[in-house]
């Protein structure tokens, strides 16, 4: 019993890697191999079953890793291709495509929602809905209305009417509420003004040219073969497996995407502004434009005291952190959870994806973030010296 554990000690340790080129800093090699034993090491106290890293300084340095299992105890080992779900950090990339979309004219961030879905042209919200309040959760609604749906067997559209009759808290604009199913409605949006729905236009024009060989939308997509990491929740004493359910998927703009550290390293890549023939300089500004103030992220806990200001743009945060520009998501859905960075002054990006529900995640992150900052603090100090 005794070599069983620590055999399957070994094999969480184990994980399929890839360092592409070398960053013209000579520390930076250092510091991310640093970074990665820290992470193995907390990984692995808390036994969580499987994690993909991606790590990206500029055009020249990617580190992409899997670790761990895709199921506990006997699942695959999780490599740099394997599929985990992305929850709320999919809407990073609908904010991306609404801004591309609007940078080529296919519709203005400006127009009343109404104009594509009839059904809200008889509402409160005929004319003081704009395609840019759902997206950046100014819709006016209570926060995530009706989310408790989502997880229900009712269909999508069917929420969607009875989303119609709820009376607002504050006009579109005024006041700030997280929502997922009024999110999503941006994929009416952009199939009533273009003729082609939200997931052939993330495949074709944002998956495809950006050579995302994993990435895809929805519940088949995630288990189309066997390398995807199944969720877990932690019981009494140890992590279970648990089902993987397609309820999220419903609100494929809000929580559909499913992504691996591959993936997500070039995704970290675009969102730096390197690959513009997908995400024009026009389109990354426009996503993160900070639309809605979201004060009440300045006291989170484990960030208190380093945001000085906190934002919504168009499926991004954005942070003051510390003095420096950030760009944020985070995402949990059963058994997953997902965090992504953009510091886009030091042309940095960092994921982090766990096949397991644990707050641990708020912490590695963190430690990244900081570990960054003080970083290039001294290599700045080096240089002026």
């Amino acid at each position: 019993m005794k070599y069983m554990k620590f055999s399957f000690f070994l094999i969480l340790l184990v994980g399929s890697f890839s360092i592409v080129a070398q960053t013209s800093d000579p520390g930076w090699q250092s510091f991310t191999s640093d970074y990665n034993r820290y992470l193995e090491r907390k990984l692995a106290s808390k036994g969580i079953p499987g994690a993909a890293i991606s790590i990206v300084n500029g055009k020249d340095f990617s580190f992409t890793k899997g670790w761990g299992l895709t199921k506990r105890g006997k699942g695959l080992a999780v490599n740099e291709h394997t599929r985990f779900r992305l929850a709320s950090v999919s809407k990073t990339f609908a904010g991306s495509l609404t801004a591309k979309l609007a940078s080529q004219g296919k519709f203005s961030l400006d127009d009343p929602v109404s104009k594509y879905i009839p059904g809200f042209a008889n509402t409160v919200y005929k004319d003081d809905l704009k395609v840019f309040h759902i997206l950046s959760h100014s819709s006016g609604l209570v926060p995530n209305a009706y989310d408790n749906l989502i997880e229900s067997r009712m269909k999508y559209p069917d929420i969607v009417a009875k989303l119609l009759a709820v009376e607002p808290i504050c006009k579109p604009g005024q006041c700030y509420g997280y929502q997922n199913v009024m999110f999503s409605l941006i994929d009416d949006v952009i199939t009533k003004s273009t003729n082609m729905n939200y997931k052939t236009w993330l495949n074709e024009f944002i998956f495809a040219p950006l050579q995302m060989q994993d990435a895809s939308l929805g519940y088949d997509a995630m288990v189309a073969d066997e390398n995807y990491a199944l969720p877990h929740v932690k019981g009494r004493k140890r992590w279970h497996t648990a089902r993987l359910k397609a309820n999220y998927y419903k609100v494929g703009p809000a929580a559909g995407v499913n992504a691996s550290a591959s993936d997500m390293a070039i995704w970290l890549k675009a969102q730096l502004g390197l690959y513009p023939s997908v995400l024009s300089k026009d389109a990354l500004a426009a996503q993160t434009r900070p639309y809605t103030h979201t004060k009440k992220e300045m006291r989170w806990r484990v960030w208190r005291g380093h945001v000085k200001d906190a934002y919504y743009g168009l499926g991004w945060r954005v942070y003051n952190y510390d003095n420096e520009t950030m760009y944020y998501h985070s995402g949990w859905v059963q058994g997953y959870r997902s965090d992504l960075v953009i510091l886009p002054h030091l042309n940095i990006g960092f994921s982090l994806i766990l096949n397991a529900e644990t707050g641990l995640i708020n912490e590695l992150t963190t430690e990244f973030i900081n570990r960054v900052l003080d970083y290039k603090h001294v290599v700045l100090a080096n240089n002026n010296n």
